[in-house]
């Protein structure tokens, strides 16, 4: 289990509350409740904090999901990247 430095800890707020943040095992809580009473958490990956509000989570997960899937996203078309003179 990576241990948070106290010095970041000591900067670092939950996204949602604006509240300190204590370490717990993998975890970073939240300090005050989430605004349903819930405890709010936020994963440690490789000593990195991921502070994404519990509403967007899902989507972080979808999208690298996504990516390892080997989507690319939407295609957006630049015709002057076509035309190496810039001409229209």
């Amino acid at each position: 289990m990576p241990k948070i430095s106290p010095d970041l800890l000591s900067v670092l707020r939950c996204p949602v509350t604006g509240s300190t943040l204590v370490q717990e095992g993998d975890e970073l809580v939240s300090t005050a409740a989430g605004a349903s009473g819930e405890t709010l958490r936020y994963a440690i990956e490789d000593g990195i904090p991921l502070l994404l509000p519990p509403e967007l989570v899902a989507a972080a997960n979808a999208a690298a999901s996504d990516q390892h899937d080997g989507g690319h996203g939407p295609v957006v078309s630049n015709p002057a990247a076509s035309d190496p003179d810039g001409a229209e």
